[in-house]
């Protein structure tokens, strides 16, 4: 947790902040398998992909690629320098860490190498990334590059009570201000989710907890919307359930809002935990892309070795 009133934890943060992601980078390479693998012929082909990652399927993609193809070049995007230092440690021969135009997106694409282009675009992003999907399939068309989505698997939730299914944080804003007024909220699915959440004015920010990645922007931005001191955990990774459980009980929580992200996400973990507790779970559905063909999509290693050995035949 951090005190807002002390200006030097913000200057701390922010002094820090490339340690912690350094730290952290090697903490997260030593979590991922030492082999991501399927079979695969020795003679398999070597590639030259394109992953718009920051997300830890896009680690084991790159740890896959690298153990299972000959020599393959993946050039890896991400929106932050944490997310470049994670893609790095995994093998990518190439990072570009910042948020990326359309037009930026598609001057790579055609122009990145001499002659020959990229062989495939992999999409690793986030589920609820929807336009960063969009315009992911929009400008794989327009390149001629064959398109992979890689979206993890959903989850079966018939077996959990007292969970509530919305379509997006401004219905669980309302649903907050009219259901849980005056209850203490854990909110699970990321700082730029929160705004949508607190547009409903009727939510009292002394109930309203977050946790959020150890960084400077996510401490400022919390402070932004109202949100200060013990009621911010900043804090990363993937939490087993008796810690979620234990952080619910010291706050007093009674319904954790989360991102349908899957078991990559660690939601089994938030889940369990609240339910053991005894409370209430605010889950957002997964946004559908229109544009998206589910044909492009692959959820598992497997899969998405078949899929690149199709796209190699048709070279």
């Amino acid at each position: 947790m951090t005190n807002e009133n002390n200006k030097d934890d913000l200057t701390v943060l922010d002094e820090l902040s490339d340690k912690i992601a350094d730290k952290i980078a090697v903490e997260v390479s030593d979590k991922i398998p030492d082999k991501v693998s399927v079979e695969v012929s020795n003679t398999s082909p070597c590639m030259k992909v394109f992953l718009m990652g920051g997300t830890k399927d896009s680690i084991n993609i790159i740890k896959f690629l690298k153990e299972n193809y000959n020599s393959p070049y993946i050039l890896t995007t991400t929106t932050t320098d944490y997310g470049g230092k994670l893609a790095k440690v995994a093998g990518s021969d190439d990072i570009i860490d910042k948020p990326l135009a359309k037009s930026e997106i598609l001057e790579i694409l055609e122009n990145y190498f001499d002659e020959e282009g990229f062989d495939v675009f992999i999409d690793a992003t986030h589920p609820y990334a929807v336009n960063v999907t969009s315009t992911a399939i929009e400008v794989s068309k327009i390149a001629k590059i064959p398109y992979i989505r890689f979206e993890r698997p959903k989850l079966d939730y018939s077996n959990y009570k007292n969970i509530y299914f919305l379509n997006s944080f401004k219905e669980i804003g309302e649903l907050i201000a009219s259901n849980f007024k005056g209850k203490n909220i854990l909110h699970l699915a990321g700082v730029n989710t929160m705004e949508l959440v607190l547009n409903s004015k009727q939510i009292d920010r002394e109930n309203f907890f977050i946790r959020v990645l150890p960084v400077k922007s996510s401490i400022e931005k919390c402070n932004e919307f109202g949100i200060n001191g013990e009621h911010i955990i900043a804090m990363q990774g993937i939490f087993s359930k008796d810690f979620n459980k234990e952080l619910m009980k010291e706050l007093n929580i009674q319904v954790i809002i989360t991102k349908e992200s899957g078991d990559v996400g660690g939601v089994p973990s938030k889940i369990d935990a609240a339910c053991e507790v005894g409370i209430d779970i605010i889950l957002v559905n997964r946004p559908k892309i229109a544009d998206l063909n589910e044909d492009s999509i692959v959820n598992d290693f497997n899969h998405l070795k078949k899929s690149l050995n199709l796209i190699s035949a048709m070279k």
